[in-house]
């Protein structure tokens, strides 16, 4: 339901962060957005969800959890972005949520943008990167494939260079809590939940300490989690691979017959053989390999297990100047129980 934006009373914000090993980032992080938060005069809350850090996260955040309005929401072990994001949005409070990574690469001084936008009346606003100049051909080439790859094979559109830095209306957030699965490639979900969206580019800074916890080979199973999990593309490719190899091979006993009794010549059998039988041997096995990737989902979906664990709570209250008081007395939207050990 759309609500006047320009009346009181003032949105509550809350501001989502995962955090893996951010130890030598965060107190540089909490000061740059608090300081924003504060200059917006709206009642604000940050979610600090600790993905089962094994440096001193939790050690660099515990002073700050004397501030109002900043908490910790601490998982049991290390679950996974997805899920972390998952437990933030089921914590978040505010009319709405800013989604942003610990490592500064995600600009709090774009929030007050973010949220011109939605005053403006976007419910989701996306920030997409500007440039990539600053990662490798590689990475930069995996990226344009894969949003490639995924954007022709749904109807759901992926903007294009976006992440999850982004702000969601409640409406959204309540919209994505509504979603019941557990693989969850959550740059698919914003896209198909839908609502009005407006993407803003940005260039992101150098990243502040330390190094990214995403590899390589996490990028490329996320990439893998992506595309299973948001399309059935794949098998319906490989479903057209089997009708074209069909009529291939169809056409190819046509050749031979033709061949032995209009020209009178054998074809040469041996090699075309056994290169044929490894070519469709090999496009069988991949084949098992998606077929496998589909039946592990529907696998984990059925075991119904909960997406993460919350292994220990801290903090509360609003931060914010003159709208905390008021913000503390409004109801916060129903949610489900979150999972607690």
């Amino acid at each position: 339901m759309d609500r006047d934006r320009s009346t009181p009373p003032a949105p509550r914000i809350s501001c989502v962060v995962p955090a893996y090993n951010e130890a030598g980032n965060l107190d540089a992080l909490l000061r740059a957005l608090a300081a924003e938060l504060d200059a917006l005069r709206l009642a604000w809350e940050i979610v600090i969800v600790d993905d089962g850090s094994a440096d001193a996260t939790p050690a660099a955040l515990r002073p700050w959890l004397a501030v109002p309005g900043i908490r910790w929401l601490q998982l049991s072990r290390n679950f996974g972005k997805e899920a972390a994001l998952t437990a933030g949005l089921e914590e978040a409070r505010g009319d709405v949520v800013v989604l942003m990574d610990a490592d500064l690469q995600h600009p709090p001084a774009l929030i007050p943008r973010m949220l011109e936008a939605w005053r403006e009346g976007a419910q989701m606003v996306c920030m997409a990167r500007a440039s990539r100049a600053d990662e490798s051909a590689l990475k930069r080439l995996g990226t344009k494939l894969f949003y490639g790859l995924v954007n022709r094979s749904d109807r759901v559109q992926l903007p294009t260079d976006s992440g999850d830095f982004r702000l969601l209306d409640r409406c959204v957030v309540d919209a994505l809590r509504a979603l019941p699965e557990r693989n969850r490639f959550m740059k698919g979900l914003y896209a198909w939940v839908g609502f009005r969206t407006v993407v803003l580019p940005y260039v992101p800074p150098p990243r502040h300490t330390g190094r990214s916890s995403f590899s390589t080979r996490r990028l490329a199973s996320l990439a893998v989690t992506g595309i299973t999990a948001f399309t059935n593309a794949p098998l319906r490719w490989w479903s057209a691979l089997g009708v074209l190899l069909a009529l291939a091979a169809f056409a190819f006993g046509v050749f031979i017959v033709v061949e032995h009794f209009v020209t009178g010549h054998d074809v040469p059998g041996w090699a075309t053989l056994v290169t044929g039988m490894m070519f469709t041997s090999g496009v069988q096995l991949l084949s098992i390999g998606i077929l496998g990737e589909y039946i592990g989902r529907i696998f984990d979906e059925v075991k119904q297990r909960p997406l993460y664990i919350v292994g220990q709570r801290e903090g509360g209250g609003w931060g914010g100047a003159g709208a905390a008081a008021e913000a503390e007395t409004r109801p916060r939207s129903s949610a489900s129980p979150a999972w607690t050990a």
